[in-house]
């Protein structure tokens, strides 16, 4: 067992015990948040996180959106989730520039586009967005290191993605990610269900800095070794 791994019971952690816990090390500081099944599944039957995610995932969840400067997040897992506006700022990485139904009434500033010169959505979610609010990053393909840094210069240096498992391993391939937050809640769904990260392939280590635990689920924090 590492020496650094926390082992905590998560109802024994008030809220501001649960925020102090995920605080990061450094800035920037980009961290993704997925929860699986013991055997992998990213999702349920339904093609949908929600129908494998408890209590105990929603803190946590909650804790994380309430730290974060910011959200990141794959065009794809924001339309099969249909994602409201949040709190923060939603950076919406897409390579089409199609900017999501449930985002489009969102007020100027709450929902910011990063995606390529070539994408064919590009004048419209200039449009739709603000010009200030459409990062051109890449011809073909989203530069997300240049997306990382973007965002720190505005100032968002605690920045939080929610998948999807492709983005996810675009990011680990760019060497971007800082930590992973996984929830694993005790159940088998067998299958052939999508894992967190999928596409990419990639060679990342992580070691254990805290793992809480409630009713059966396991929710840790993984940084990334450098």
């Amino acid at each position: 067992m590492s020496d650094d791994l926390e082992l905590l019971r998560l109802a024994d952690l008030s809220d501001d015990e649960l925020a102090a816990a995920y605080a990061p090390a450094a800035e920037p500081w980009l961290r993704v948040n997925f929860v699986s099944t013991v055997d992998g599944a990213a999702q349920g039957s339904d093609g949908l996180s929600g129908t494998i995610n408890n209590a105990a995932d929603k803190r946590v969840f909650d804790a994380l959106r309430t730290r974060a400067d910011c959200l990141v997040v794959g065009a794809g897992t924001l339309r099969a989730e249909e994602y409201d506006v949040p709190r923060v700022p939603l950076v919406v990485v897409s390579r089409s520039a199609d900017v999501p139904p449930t985002l489009r009434d969102a007020p100027r500033g709450r929902v910011l586009m990063a995606t390529v010169a070539s994408a064919d959505g590009l004048a419209d979610a200039r449009s739709e967005l603000g010009e200030d609010n459409v990062l051109v990053l890449g011809d073909d393909a989203v530069d997300l290191v240049r997306l990382k840094a973007e965002l720190a210069g505005r100032g968002w240096t605690e920045q939080l993605c929610e998948g999807g498992p492709s983005l996810f391993a675009d990011l680990l391939a760019a060497g971007v990610v800082d930590e992973l937050c996984l929830t694993l809640v005790p159940m088998l769904t067998g299958g052939d269900a999508v894992r967190i990260a999928t596409g990419r392939e990639v060679d990342v280590a992580l070691r254990p800095a805290l793992l809480l635990e409630q009713d059966g689920t396991l929710l840790g924090r993984w940084l990334v070794s450098r």
